[in-house]
């Protein structure tokens, strides 16, 4: 781990620059804030228009776990007073990117952004854990089954809890509870077709919000 990274381990000075730009438009209360990981910063790469043509904040940051996110989710959601914040978060805590841990906790974790963004008067959109048979940079761990699990809690708890819910997971999965090959190249990362598939899911639950 390089030195620069053992002092910023959530990655705060990421979107530092991005957030203070952005000052004098506080509160940004007609934007939605995407918090996560690989996943939805290379989704801005990829499909740059889907941000720029709609009121859409990126703060995705590649290989982060939910303690990360967590820790920086007042200076990249909370400060910015967004209308929303869509939360998809929890794949790399099972690839064990920080070390091991429980589904219990990447949960928590999750709620506990929920929760951060409701006191602030946020609207949140909770996603589920989009499917993947293995992972490349850690092949000795078997995913599907541990997705399964936390994708389980989350809805059950959006269900309860009257929140958005958008299921990846489902419109995504092969058979073999692995991700669809036409939508990423990898197992793990979307490919501009399983973005296609993700954007009318989540644009939905936006526009159904009040």
């Amino acid at each position: 781990m390089a030195k620069a990274q053992q002092k910023d381990w959530a990655n705060l000075r990421f979107y530092a620059k991005e957030n203070k730009a952005l000052s004098e438009q506080i509160p940004m209360s007609d934007h939605v804030v995407f918090m996560g990981n690989s996943i939805t910063q290379f989704w801005k790469d990829l499909r740059p228009e889907f941000f720029s043509e709609n009121l859409y904040l990126d703060r995705g940051i590649s290989g982060q776990t939910t303690p990360q996110m967590l820790l920086r989710f007042r200076q990249d959601v909370i400060d910015l007073q967004p209308k929303a914040v869509v939360i998809l978060a929890g794949i790399n805590d099972i690839a064990e990117n920080t070390g091991p841990t429980t589904i219990e906790t990447i949960f928590g974790n999750i709620v506990s952004m929920v929760e951060l963004a409701q006191a602030n008067d946020i609207e949140v959109i909770l996603c589920s854990v989009l499917p993947a048979g293995a992972f490349p940079w850690n092949p000795n761990i078997n995913p599907k089954e541990k997705i399964i699990q936390l994708n389980d809690l989350l809805s059950s708890y959006a269900k309860k809890h009257q929140l958005p819910y958008v299921n990846y997971y489902e419109a995504m999965v092969m058979k073999d509870k692995s991700l669809n090959a036409n939508y990423a190249e990898d197992g793990v990362h979307p490919n501009k077709k399983g973005y296609a598939v993700m954007e009318p899911l989540v644009e939905k639950a936006i526009q159904q919000l009040k």
